[in-house]
């Protein structure tokens, strides 16, 4: 679950804590060019107040005025965006695009929309998981996800997975991790970030990201990186970035990379090759 979703969700959650109704739309299925992918998220307050997005702003608006219009729907269902060239212009729906979205009203705090506040715990212990939605009486379900669950909708039923499915352990704490960070976070990555050095860790400030001061080794065994795991060296100490590649190099992380100009970059394969580290950054 990328970084918008989860303020979406954060927002829904303040809004009906303070006595608002709420709609949640999330993006369904898509055929043709999007704006947002399938699992983008919005949420829609009684007064027209709105937070994430779904499409490039027309969709929103349009949900909004039926909201202020009709008022928050009793029950879940969907709505089709851009069936025809006409109404794909109307909306700002590029190349004919098409969007199936999600309705659902979130109107009692303690028994309908409970679910947010486990979702969001789960996502703040760095779980996965999947919710299933009744799409006939707006009961859902939530269990832990295996990482191959994907966004789905039929007649009954309509899932979504809440959590990082990818994580970006970044070495070092200074201003160009900072900014990789935010990069990252954008593109739905879990962000760790890891710095022994007190002068660095206790000036980190990037939101929404975990923070490690552990030695990089211990960093890279404590998260057990898997395949959907990048770590990236970024200290320009030799021997922060060269801890954490030693112990990088030889998981499953799908990307192991250090930033260093070219004769760094030579010297530090020839550091790993005599611990017999194959060169492979």
């Amino acid at each position: 679950m990328d970084a918008e979703n989860h303020d979406t969700l954060t927002a829904a959650r303040a809004w009906l804590q303070a006595g608002h109704a709420v709609v949640l739309v999330t993006v369904a299925a898509t055929w043709g060019s999007s704006p947002r992918p399938v699992g983008a998220m919005m949420c829609v307050r009684d007064d027209g107040l709105v937070a994430g997005s779904v499409s490039g702003g027309c969709v929103e608006d349009d949900l909004i005025e039926r909201i202020r219009r009709d008022g928050v729907p009793s029950h879940i269902g969907t709505v089709v965006y851009g069936v025809s060239k006409d109404e794909a212009a109307r909306f700002g729906l590029p190349c004919g695009g098409t969007l199936r979205l999600v309705v659902e009203p979130l109107v009692q705090p303690l028994k309908q929309a409970g679910w947010i506040d486990t979702v969001l715990s789960h996502i703040e212990r760095h779980e996965l998981v999947l919710r299933r939605v009744d799409m006939h009486t707006g009961a859902s379900r939530i269990a832990l996800a295996t990482g191959d669950e994907t966004c789905r909708l039929d007649e009954d039923s309509f899932q979504t997975v809440f959590g990082p499915r990818w994580r970006l352990l970044l070495i070092g704490a200074a201003q160009t991790s900072a900014l990789t960070a935010e990069i990252a976070k954008t593109l739905g990555f879990h962000v760790i970030v890891c710095d022994p050095r007190e002068e660095f860790h206790r000036t980190w400030a990037v939101q929404q990201t975990e923070l490690l001061t552990v030695m990089p080794d211990d960093a890279v065994l404590a998260i057990e990186p898997d395949p959907r795991t990048a770590i990236v060296a970024l200290t320009h100490d030799q021997k922060l970035d060269d801890m954490a590649l030693l112990e990088a190099l030889k998981s499953p992380a799908f990307y192991v990379g250090a930033l260093g100009s070219r004769a760094n970059t030579d010297k530090r394969r020839q550091r790993l090759a005599l611990l017999e580290v194959a060169p492979q950054i």
